[in-house]
């Protein structure tokens, strides 16, 4: 397969050609523009790169070529803003993959609507993506805040966490977050105590929030956060004694990379939400063992995410045909809404609803303690599973304008 590479860090740019395309060959150019050196490099990152790799290596020479750009936003809307428009404008990408933080995809999302180009949003969690920011050339493919709430929350709420505090990260995306687990919260007969918002990316020293939280009397200290920020915080209430003291944890939106950093040692018994994890079934090992030698980090929901959205809209480009997919990324997304989704990270009879919204199972998960765990990345076990026509924001609650009239 002919393949070429792009690494663009920041406003820096430098290609690193794989091999020279054949004249006469259409050429799709795929940009992922994540967070590569901050908070949430483990969950995006490099991993998530190698992923997308692993989708144009398995898809191969198939009527196209593919080029693939890289870029590091900083979780900076205006630098996100920048690298779509010149990524649009004058490299010719076709479709921008990943988002990362929150209001960089909304950035991203309204850019690529004006370029009519596709964004295929994997790591970003806001629901308003399939929302009031919802457009037709946005797909929204892991998880959001209204299945990461629904799934947990509402779960803990039930099983008696019936007061809460929140620690959230003061932008879009926990802004979100802490709006849609406070619903499932209240919904399931619990209420909410209060909140520390912090700054975001700049706090790294939880201390503070942790007191106040302890402080509440809160049954449960979610945490309305993600990434590094989750990382630390779990293992900062550790060296409080917070979960000994009879107070419990909540990530709302948390990943295996995230178990992983902390330990089973400190996350045991954590209950978190995740719609992949590697070894849920025979096709989610088979991946694992084929992307195993590519990483360092294995892939959490979000990385898979990656793989599995490449696939998809490989399939509906040659469905429809390289130059009709390069003219009109909203048409091409509306060709991959009509295509059913088979893949072994989310399995087969996936479906994109009309909002944009990827539609799959969510697994309630609680990690392993160590003694369960029989090596490094065997961390959680399934508790529950929501079916992917439960899992998400129901459409009779859409605030999305394409649904309007």
């Amino acid at each position: 397969m002919n393949l070429s590479r792009r690494l663009l860090i920041g406003a820096a740019a430098a290609t690193l050609p794989v091999r020279r395309t054949r004249a006469q060959r259409p050429v799709i150019r795929i940009g992922i523009m994540n967070d590569q050196s901050g908070p949430y490099r483990d969950l995006t990152g490099p991993t998530s790169v190698a992923c997308t790799r692993q989708a144009i290596q398995e898809w191969g020479d198939r009527g196209f070529d593919i080029d693939l750009l890289v870029a590091d936003h900083l979780n900076k809307p205006d630098l996100a803003a920048s690298i779509a428009k010149k990524w649009y404008d004058e490299d010719g990408v076709d479709m921008i993959q990943d988002g990362g933080a929150s209001s960089c995809a909304l950035v991203i999302t309204s850019i690529t609507r004006d370029k009519n180009k596709v964004f295929l949003s994997t790591s970003t969690a806001t629901s308003d993506l399939t929302g009031k920011a919802c457009t037709p050339n946005t797909i929204h493919w892991v998880t959001d805040t209204y299945m990461g709430s629904k799934s947990t929350a509402g779960a803990i709420t039930r099983q008696g966490g019936n007061s809460w505090f929140f620690i959230t990260a003061n932008y879009a995306f926990g802004q979100a977050l802490q709006r849609d687990a406070s619903k499932f919260v209240i919904d399931s007969g619990g209420k909410v105590l209060g909140a520390n918002i912090y700054p975001f990316p700049e706090t790294t020293d939880f201390s503070a929030a942790l007191v106040q939280a302890q402080a509440s009397g809160a049954k449960v200290i979610g945490l309305a956060n993600s990434g590094l920020d989750t990382v630390n915080c779990i293992k900062q209430a550790s060296e409080f004694g917070i979960v000994k003291g009879g107070q419990q944890l909540a990530g709302l939106i948390m990943y295996s990379t995230d178990v992983h950093a902390v330990g089973t040692d400190i996350a045991q018994g954590l209950l978190l939400s995740e719609s992949y994890y590697w070894d849920l079934n025979d096709r989610t090992r088979a991946f694992m063992n084929r992307i195993k030698p590519k990483v360092t980090l294995w892939p959490n929901s979000i990385q898979a995410g990656q793989y599995s959205s490449a696939l998809h809209y490989f399939k509906a480009i040659a469905a429809m045909g390289p130059a009709a997919a390069k003219a009109s990324g909203s048409a091409l997304v509306a060709q991959m809404k009509a295509m059913p989704t088979d893949d072994d990270c989310f399995g087969p009879d996936g479906r994109i609803r009309a909002d944009g919204r990827k539609i799959h199972a969510c697994y309630l998960f609680s990690v392993k303690t160590p003694t369960e765990s029989t090596q490094a990345w065997d961390l959680m076990k399934p508790v529950a599973v929501t079916p992917g026509a439960d899992a998400f924001r129901p459409l009779s609650e859409h605030a999305c304008p394409l649904l309007n009239g």
